[in-house]
């Protein structure tokens, strides 16, 4: 187990992608339980998926008196550059990203400009508030802040790509991307690595695997066929059924998340007297694939449960089984043990109990919502 060298207590976090699926939960949880904490998100708002429940859940945020958000892009420079110069950021959590495998084959550029320069923008601005400290310029700089004390971004599960060792370990070879979202992950971690050994920046990379749950992203298996069964729809269902996905459930992964922030990656100096790159890449999955055609009968049985779909439905009629589509991998498989080592935790929720969570979620946002 390590030790935690971050208190977030009173500290200065920012969260980009603050209104995303994985954004929101962290925030909101870290306000809630941390005292004195001051979260400050970005989320550029944008209508990949449907903003009315990006909306949703920012209005839940802004009930928190600590909470600031930042409305605009994280490719924007001057954007970031005025938001760093403005809060002494302690801790800082990159979750913002053009999402999506397949979103990703139509729409390139997309990606370049979230996935990369966005990216380069939070290291670039890691890195000039680690210098302004040192160089006592900072308007922001005190006796006890020291500029930015860990980054922490979100990689994928997607970075495995066609491997076919399995469970997937962090020490696997992963150049072996089945589509740019995946080319871009593995590109921040890359990035992440340069910007550690140049300037000493404490980072950590969270390869997620398939993050579901309510208020979750339309544009997700488990969401997409709940609207399509509920429109009398046909679901599609990739390999012929013979697909696996690590299925995490969105409070593990914020857990995880928390747990990692208060850590950063020890600062070292090597035999050469450069810095030893302060840096850690983590699985954080549910360490237990489940197969799609199950998943679909468990998604089905709580949809009827929760009152979406009529007990009498004809699941059947609505089923098709398709070939394997571009950019998708037949199974996604996480290797925890460095997390449970090291955090003394591991994503334990059971895909029921995800998914009734889900499904209760719809019941209630649709109802109200019609």
């Amino acid at each position: 187990m390590v030790n935690y060298n971050i208190d977030l207590t009173g500290k200065t976090v920012l969260v980009t992608g603050a209104a995303g699926f994985i954004g929101s939960n962290l925030a909101k949880k870290l306000l809630k339980e941390v005292k004195d904490i001051r979260v400050v998100g970005i989320d550029n708002m944008n209508d990949y998926y449907d903003v009315r429940i990006k909306e949703e859940r920012l209005k839940e945020l802004e009930q928190f008196e600590n909470f600031i958000m930042v409305k605009g892009n994280i490719a924007d420079k001057a954007l970031i550059d005025d938001t760093f110069a403005r809060y002494p950021f302690h801790v800082v959590v990159n979750l913002a990203a053009q999402a999506g495998v397949r979103y990703s084959i139509t729409n390139p550029g997309a990606y370049i400009e979230s996935n990369l320069v966005g990216f380069y923008n939070v290291l670039e601005a890691c890195r000039h508030s680690l210098e302004l400290v040192k160089e006592q310029k900072s308007d922001a700089a005190s006796d006890n802040y020291q500029g930015v004390e860990h980054l922490v971004y979100a990689s994928s599960s997607s970075v495995y790509g066609s491997n076919k060792k399995v469970p997937y370990s962090t020490d696997d070879q992963v150049d072996n991307p089945v589509s740019l979202y995946a080319a871009t992950k593995k590109s921040n971690e890359l990035m992440a690595h340069a910007y550690s050994k140049l300037y000493n920046i404490p980072s950590t990379g969270l390869r997620f695997f398939t993050v579901y749950g309510p208020a979750g992203r339309p544009d997700m298996a488990y969401f997409g066929f709940t609207n399509k069964l509920c429109a009398g729809q046909k679901i599609q269902i990739f390999n012929y059924g013979h697909c696996k996905r690590d299925f995490t459930f969105v409070d593990d992964i914020v857990e995880g998340v928390v747990r990692v922030m208060q850590h950063a990656p020890e600062k070292q100096t090597g035999e050469d007297g450069l810095p030893i790159p302060p840096y850690k890449v983590y699985n954080i999955g549910n360490n237990s694939p489940e197969n799609l055609l199950d998943f679909v009968t468990i998604l089905q049985e709580e949809l009827v449960r929760a009152k979406v779909l009529p007990e009498d439905y004809d699941f059947e009629a609505h089923k098709e089984l398709v070939p394997m589509q571009p950019g998708d991998v037949p199974i996604t498989y996480a290797d925890t043990t460095p997390l449970e080592q090291d955090f003394g935790f591991k994503p334990a929720t059971p895909l029921r109990m995800g998914l009734r969570a889900f499904a209760e979620w719809y019941a209630d946002y649709y109802r109200a919502n019609v």
